[in-house]
C-alpha cells in the first residue's frame, strides 16, 4: 500500500505501508479522486496549491447497489417489468429496484440502489440492519408473505480507503481549468483515472481512455528526457576537446581563441581526430 511519494526533478521515491522503498524515474498515480482528497498518500514536497485546490473542487459520488438473494422470485417479470420504484417520504430511501432475471434467469436476485447520504448511512451499519430495512420495504410493496432473503451483499465504496467514492462528479460551475489542473502532471508524477477524462469522467471507459492518454504523455516525456541526456552527453564529449584546442591555441601565433571552435566545430569542415591533432 503506497503511503508516500517523495518527488524531485531527478526521480521519485515510493514508500509503502510495509516499509518497502522503491525508486522510479516516473510514477503514474491512478488513485481515485476520493483517495486524493483523503490522507492515504502523502507527498514530499506537498503538491502545489493549484493542484490541491482543483482536487478539492471535484465532488465525489457514492453509488451503492445492494444485492439480495431469495429462495424464489415473488416479483413480476416479463417485458416492461424489470424495474420498480418505491415511494417513501424520505428522499432516496430504498427507492430504485431491479430484478436480475433478464440477465441471470433463475438467480432470484433483487438489486436496490442507494446514493450519497443514504449510501454512507447504510455503509456505517451492519448488513443485518440493512437487510431488515430492505425487507420492510419489500413487504410494504409485495405483502407480508414474501420470503426472507437468504443472502445480502452490501458494497462499501465510501468506507474503503482505496476507493473513498464510486466516481467523480464535476460541479456544474466547473470550467475546463479545474479538470486540466487535476490531470496535469506534477514533476514526474502523472495523474490518471476516470476523474481525468474530460469527456467521460465518472465512467469505466473514461478511466480506460484516460489511461491511454496518460501512457502516451509519459512515453513522450521519456523521449524528451532521452533527447536531453543525449544532448548533455554530446556537450560532455566536446567540452574537453574545446578546452584542449584552446589551450594549444595560446601557443599558435596569429590565431585567436574564438577562431578555433568556429573553424573546427561550427563549420563542420574538420573531424574530431583532425581537431585533436
Amino acid at each position: 500500500v503506497v503511503r508516500e511519494l517523495q518527488h524531485s526533478r531527478n526521480g521519485i521515491t515510493v514508500r509503502t505501508e510495509d516499509g518497502c522503498v522503491y525508486e522510479a524515474d516516473y510514477v503514474i498515480l491512478s488513485a481515485s479522486i476520493g483517495v486524493l482528497q483523503s490522507d492515504l498518500i502523502s507527498f514530499r514536497p506537498p503538491l502545489p496549491r493549484w493542484k490541491t485546490e482543483a482536487i478539492e473542487k471535484c465532488d465525489v459520488m457514492v453509488y451503492t447497489k445492494i444485492f439480495l438473494k431469495f429462495p424464489y422470485k415473488f416479483w413480476p417479470c416479463g417485458p416492461g417489468k424489470e424495474f420498480f420504484i418505491y415511494a417513501h417520504e424520505r428522499r432516496g430511501y430504498y427507492t430504485f429496484w431491479q430484478h436480475m432475471e433478464n440477465a441471470y434467469p433463475g438467480s432470484n436476485i433483487l438489486v436496490v440502489t442507494l446514493t450519497n447520504d443514504e449510501s454512507k448511512r447504510v455503509e456505517s451499519q451492519s448488513d443485518e440492519e440493512t437487510l431488515k430495512e430492505a425487507m420492510v420495504v419489500l413487504r410494504d410493496m409485495f405483502g407480508s408473505d414474501i420470503p426472507d432473503a437468504t443472502d445480502i451483499l452490501v458494497p462499501r465504496w465510501w468506507n474503503n480507503r482505496f476507493q473513498r467514492c464510486s466516481y467523480s462528479n464535476y460541479p456544474m460551475i466547473s470550467n475546463n481549468q479545474v479538470i486540466n489542473d487535476i490531470k496535469a502532471p506534477v514533476g514526474r508524477i502523472f495523474f490518471t483515472g476516470e476523474h481525468t477524462s474530460e469527456r467521460f469522467n465518472g465512467y469505466v471507459h473514461g478511466g480506460h481512455l484516460a489511461g491511454i492518454d496518460t501512457s502516451k504523455a509519459v512515453l513522450e516525456e521519456m523521449r524528451k528526457d532521452e533527447r536531453q541526456k543525449d544532448k548533455q552527453n554530446q556537450n560532455f564529449l566536446l567540452e574537453p576537446l574545446l578546452a584542449l584546442t584552446l589551450t594549444q591555441a595560446d601557443a599558435v601565433s596569429g590565431l585567436h581563441k574564438c577562431d578555433v571552435p568556429t573553424q573546427l566545430y561550427l563549420s563542420g569542415k574538420l573531424g574530431i581526430p583532425e581537431a585533436i591533432l
